[in-house]
Parts: structure tokens; C-alpha cells; sequence
């Protein structure tokens, strides 16, 4: 991993400017890891890990003649995954059903068919083959797909998410090539499942607003930078970086939907727990309404609870 001063102690500086200067070249040139890190360590974390791909970052976006924002992560949010292969679907769905209802229960799974989607328009062949690993398909399956004859489908199993966010719930996807004349192809696939149809193909593009909080800026400063980029920029998500945060004022960027980062110490909330609005998805009470737990010194006030 990139050393940087998101994962280590800052030195200390002569002016604030010098730290946010630090910071941004930080962000600049921080490997996948740490940016991960960021928006999985951050209290309340704003991506799980089973659900992040790939990560990115930009410094000193200009908004205006005269303001720029500090950075923003860009990363991808994984809605779904390729199972591993027809026999795992066909080991769950046996697990819980009467043999001879095996059929009926395949019919119930793939019950609803969604609209003709593209993959991707007039791709050259490296483009196609890039396309569908970068989607999941693991080499074997891409050059099934891609030397398919015409009008033929490639039919594979996929998994999407169930209602605490794991991947569980198996549905049927079919793909196909467009071959043209040119050499380049077109990719179109169609969805079979049981109830809610698949939001993307694989992941969505979800983008985070970063301020580099010092100790010479407000509270009611930050607050209004970060909610003028986010109308500004229409990115709602937002993530704070700072020294360290007093536990007030902490809970008070939180109320407002924004995540924070320190890079010295962890922001401790103390609170009364409530699970079901707590974002620390490790703790094995995450979301449970059963849950006994009264007081709790790893509550993570889920902002986006509702």
C-alpha cells in the first residue's frame, strides 16, 4: 500500500492551508486500498466491502471561478455477481425443496422478464472481451459469449442483493453478441428473476464529496461549503477528513448525512443503541430489531436510516 497521511499521523504543519494542501496530494496519490479504506472506515461507512469496486479519486475540482472542492472519490457500488456456476443455483434451490418440485421452483425464480438492455454499442473485439471481464465473466465464459453464433444466448446465474444487502437471491441473466460487418459487436442481455428486477448489469457509479476539515475551520463553515457543492454538483454523499473531532461536533456532521474520517484517532459515538439504525454492519445485532443491546460503545449512528 501507498504510504500517505490518510493511514499514518500527519507531521505537524505551520497553517492549515499547509495540512489540506498535505492532505490533497494524499488523496492525489493514494493507491485503491487506501481510498477504500476511506469510505469503509469512515463513521458511518459509506460502502460495505463486499459491495466496492473500483475506486478513484480527484483533487481541487473546480466548482467556480472562485471555490473548488477538495476531492471527489468516485467508486463503484457492485449490485449484483456472477455465480460461480449452475450447480451452486441448483444446490441451493435443492437444499429447501421437495425434489419433485424442482421445476416449479425454477419457474418461480425467473417468473418476470425485463426490457432488452445494452451492454455496450459497436465495440471492437479487445473492447467486447474488456466489457464482459470487467462485468464478471471469467475468461471461459467471455469467449463462449463473444463466439456464439447469431441469434444464439449465453445463459448464466447471477446473484443480487436480498433486503440486508447480501448477495442471495439468484436470478437468470441471458446474453448475446451482435456481430457487424465491420468486426465490431453489440452486446444486448435480458433478465429472468423472481420479484425485483436487477437495478444495473453489475455496479452503479456512485460519486462522494470530500472536505478536508483543519482546526481553524467552523463547524457552520464546512457545513455550508459541503451543502453549496452538493447543490452545486447534484453529489449528495459526503465525507469529511480531519485531525481529530470533537464527539459533538462529530454527531452533528453525521445528523447531516456526512460521513467523517480522522486521521489520528477514530471518532468514538457514544449513545444509546438502537440496531436497527446502526451502520457498524460487522456487529452480528447489525439491523436485528430483537436485539438486547441497550448501550453500546461501537454504536455507528446510520445517518441514512430512516
Amino acid at each position: 500500500m501507498t504510504a500517505s497521511a490518510l493511514t499514518h499521523p500527519l507531521p505537524p504543519t505551520h497553517s492549515a492551508t499547509a495540512a489540506r494542501d498535505q492532505l490533497q496530494i494524499a488523496l492525489a496519490i493514494a493507491d485503491e486500498s487506501t481510498l477504500k479504506s476511506l469510505l469503509i472506515r469512515c463513521t458511518p461507512p459509506i460502502a460495505q466491502p463486499h459491495r466496492l469496486g473500483s475506486v478513484s479519486s480527484q483533487v481541487g475540482v473546480p466548482v467556480d471561478s472562485r471555490q473548488a472542492i477538495d476531492g471527489i472519490l468516485s467508486f463503484e457500488d457492485i449490485t449484483c455477481v456472477l455465480a460461480s456456476s449452475p450447480e451452486e443455483i441448483s444446490r441451493q434451490v435443492a437444499a429447501n425443496i421437495d425434489p419433485k418440485k424442482l421445476d416449479r421452483e425454477y419457474a418461480k425464480l425467473t417468473r418476470c422478464e425485463s426490457e432488452l438492455h445494452t451492454l455496450g454499442n459497436n465495440l471492437t473485439l479487445a473492447q467486447a472481451i474488456a466489457r464482459l471481464s470487467h462485468a464478471g465473466f471469467p475468461p471461459k465464459q467471455v469467449d463462449e459469449i463473444i463466439n456464439l453464433p447469431n441469434e444464439a444466448w449465453h445463459k448464466s446465474w447471477w446473484y443480487a442483493l436480498d433486503e440486508v444487502g447480501h448477495f442471495t437471491v439468484p436470478f437468470l441473466r441471458l446474453m448475446r453478441p451482435l456481430r457487424y460487418p465491420d468486426g465490431t459487436f453489440t452486446l444486448q442481455y435480458r433478465d429472468h428473476f423472481a420479484q425485483d428486477k436487477p437495478p444495473s448489469f453489475s455496479t452503479q457509479g456512485q460519486k462522494v464529496l470530500v472536505e478536508i476539515k483543519t482546526p481553524a475551520q467552523t463547524f457552520r463553515r464546512t457545513i455550508e461549503r459541503i451543502n453549496l457543492f452538493r447543490h452545486q454538483m447534484g453529489i449528495q454523499k459526503a465525507l469529511i477528513i480531519g485531525d481529530r473531532l470533537m464527539e459533538l461536533e462529530a454527531r452533528g456532521f453525521i445528523s447531516q448525512g456526512i460521513s467523517v474520517y480522522t486521521t489520528q484517532q477514530p471518532v468514538a459515538i457514544h449513545a444509546e443503541a438502537d440496531c436497527t439504525a446502526c451502520a457498524n454492519f460487522d456487529c452480528p445485532m447489525y439491523r436485528r430489531p430483537d436485539s438486547p443491546v441497550v448501550m453500546c460503545r461501537s454504536f455507528c449512528l446510520d445517518a441514512t436510516a430512516e
